[in-house]
């Protein structure tokens, strides 16, 4: 998608309110991948992505600016957590993981896009194997009916749903279900290991139609595809669009560890180094280079500075952009101006035991007040805060609502609603139950 960066930090401004230098950070990253992918190859090959890191706390949108820019251009994406990853010599999960994670990102999504493009001629080939499995469990009530008319019948009746819920038998494909080898290793499937002996093996099956149909229809598009072609695309679109999340960064942060616990910290990041610097890390689809992979590093600095990573590590993250604690205007913001908001989940989720909630503009401020003055003297969860003080507020209606077939009911929170189902919330500031 060619869009220039403002375009790019309006599109994340529908998600994400405020971290303007963030968005501005990204979209320039974002922006420099489509314009390196314009020059000739000789030139490309020199101009390697400008990895960034981002500080600031919880909650404030780190993850939901990746996450969005990704989703965007529809690039493969992963997040990992950097505190799961031991250095070399140590059981657990080593950190080529991450670009194993990002090749099966990349396979699935390009493999979707494949498949996407033949589901008209999937789903005839589906139906004519559906069809076949409930003529025959329906045949009995036939009686006289010619078997051309009957036919047209299951068909049109396949079409329109009214078959859904009847179960029938089909053969669908016998696929051997991936194991791990090792704990936090790699999932390896058994017909990867034993070739062909498992390939078009087949079990029958007693499905609803509906299931049956998505199954089938799954099973059709993946033999019209050509799998080669989809690895080779993934690894494609992995090395030159993909983008890793490392979040946590700050935990393995630390000089002078004498043991313990934290004994690997520094190991992983000279573990990642590498990975970041420019390496090739061999997946199931074939090696994947990270030379010219996006890298944005995340945590909040709270104790570790950025400065306390090694010097190597420091140098291949040179943007780096401060995130800040969200205000009671942003809250404002992000419960009215945001795609999507949580007073917009709210209201569809009890539009289903039709209460139509809304929530005029004084609770809004309110709710926005509570939840800014809790991140001030307690733990700062940023935009987290909201989901608890919202949970809390709605308790109630939540708990009451349903049961029954009632018509439609108004229902206004205003800003006295809040005062009177936050008053205890305001005084004691108990949210341990609600604090995952």
């Amino acid at each position: 998608m060619n869009l220039s960066p403002k375009q790019i930090v309006g599109q994340l401004d529908k998600y994400i309110i405020g971290q303007d230098e963030a968005k501005k950070a990204v979209a320039i990253a974002l922006r420099n991948r489509y314009r390196r992918a314009q020059l000739p190859e000789e030139i490309r090959e020199e101009i390697t992505p400008k990895n960034i890191i981002m500080k600031g706390p919880t909650g404030v949108g780190r993850t939901e600016i990746a996450r969005r820019l990704a989703k965007l251009v529809k690039a493969p994406f992963v997040k990992v957590e950097a505190t799961k990853y031991t250095e070399v010599g140590y059981v657990g999960k080593d950190v080529e993981g991450m670009i194993r994670d990002l090749a099966e990102c990349a396979y699935r999504l390009v493999k979707t896009e494949k498949e996407e493009e033949v589901k008209a001629k999937a789903t005839r080939a589906a139906e004519k194997r559906v069809l076949a499995a409930l003529y025959e469990a329906r045949k009995a009530d036939k009686g006289d009916t010619a078997k051309e008319v009957f036919e047209k019948e299951l068909r049109d009746g396949l079409r329109e749903g009214r078959y859904d819920g009847v179960v029938v038998e089909m053969d669908v494909a016998d696929v051997p279900q991936p194991m791990e080898l090792v704990p936090g290793g790699a999932s390896i499937s058994v017909g990867s290991i034993f070739g062909d002996l498992f390939q078009n093996k087949t079990k029958k099956r007693k499905l609803a139609v509906k299931d049956a149909m998505q199954i089938a229809t799954d099973e059709e598009a993946a033999k019209l595809v050509d799998d080669d072609a989809i690895k080779a695309e993934a690894i494609y679109r992995a090395e030159n669009d993909g983008i890793v999340f490392i979040d946590e960064i700050d935990k393995i942060a630390g000089k002078n560890n004498h043991g313990g616990a934290d004994v690997s910290r520094e190991g992983v990041q000279r573990d990642i180094l590498p990975i970041v610097e420019g390496s090739t890390v061999v997946t199931k689809y074939g090696p994947v280079k990270t030379d010219f992979i996006l890298f944005i590093a995340a945590g909040a600095f709270h104790v570790a500075a950025v400065e306390d990573l090694i010097p190597e590590l420091q140098g291949r993250f040179p943007v780096s952009v401060g995130l800040k604690s969200l205000t009671k205007e942003d809250f404002v913001k992000i419960l009215t101006q945001t795609e999507n908001s949580l007073t917009f989940q709210y209201g569809k989720l009890l539009s289903v035991d039709n209460i139509n909630l809304q929530f005029d503009m004084g609770a809004i401020e309110r709710i926005a007040e509570i939840a800014a003055d809790i991140n001030e003297t307690g733990e700062d969860i940023g935009a987290r805060r909201l989901h608890t003080v919202m949970e809390y507020l709605l308790e109630d209606i939540s708990f009451n609502a349903g049961g029954g077939d009632y018509p439609m009911v108004d229902l206004v929170i205003d800003r006295r609603y809040v005062d009177e189902h936050l008053a205890k919330l305001t005084g004691d500031r108990n949210l341990k139950k609600y604090v995952l």
